[in-house]
């Protein structure tokens, strides 16, 4: 069975956001991948100290055959740094998956797919 890890900023963090309607989004695009066979988690990522122990555990949670990378890290320009912190936690802990990125929460399965 195909394997997906998708790591995105806690939404609860962010100031203004709709928490809700993202996390529900996210939960459907779980569903999706289910419904595909495919065995995907999410990891939301908080920006805080603890956001590489939390990479970490992630990727080393199993071997993943793709981890998308969402939007909220890779878009905004102020997190260029933090999105350079994942990218280089997934070469190290994950060297064995593809990269994907979505272009928000309802197409991570389609980016995952990319690769699959």
């Amino acid at each position: 069975m195909s394997s997906v890890l998708i790591l995105g900023i806690d939404p609860r963090a962010v100031p203004g956001l709709d928490a809700d309607a993202i996390l529900a989004a996210l939960d459907g695009e779980l569903a999706r991948f289910a419904e595909r066979g495919v065995e995907a988690s999410l990891t939301l990522v908080p920006l805080d100290e603890s956001a590489g122990a939390t990479l970490e555990a992630a990727l080393a949670e199993r071997v993943w055959d793709v981890v998308v990378i969402g939007g909220g890290i890779r878009k905004p320009e102020p997190l260029l740094t933090f999105f350079e912190q994942v990218v280089n936690a997934v070469r190290i802990h994950a060297p064995q998956a593809a990269l994907a990125f979505n272009t928000g929460g309802g197409d991570t399965v389609e980016a995952a797919e990319r690769w699959l």
